[in-house]
């Protein structure tokens, strides 16, 4: 007896993969947006106190990690595909061998 899957079990599962990419989608813009309004105000603090040049210093070392997270965020996004692809293959090569 074959079991198709369940329509509303399919329909739950896409909501769940959407929120679960929405939620690392604004986890992005938030950690951005906090990166961006930080470094406004320490380069204003910077310049207001006339003081030697020192607001790139965390503007740098803070946009790497924006940066390492952006990239990791977009390619766990562009590879979800790529992952079920990979299981696809390794369950062919696997029931080759039976």
């Amino acid at each position: 007896m074959s079991h198709s899957p369940n329509p509303i079990d399919a329909d739950d599962e896409l909501l769940q993969r959407a929120k679960r990419r929405v939620g690392m989608k604004m986890g992005f813009y938030v950690h951005a947006l906090v990166f961006t309004l930080v470094n406004l105000g320490l380069f204003a603090l910077n310049s207001v106190t006339g003081t030697t040049r020192w607001s790139h210093f965390p503007l740098w070392g803070w946009g790497l990690g924006l940066a390492i997270h952006g990239i990791v965020t977009f390619i766990s996004l562009r590879g979800e595909g790529l992952r079920e692809r990979m299981l696809a293959d390794e369950v062919a090569r696997l029931r080759e061998r039976r």
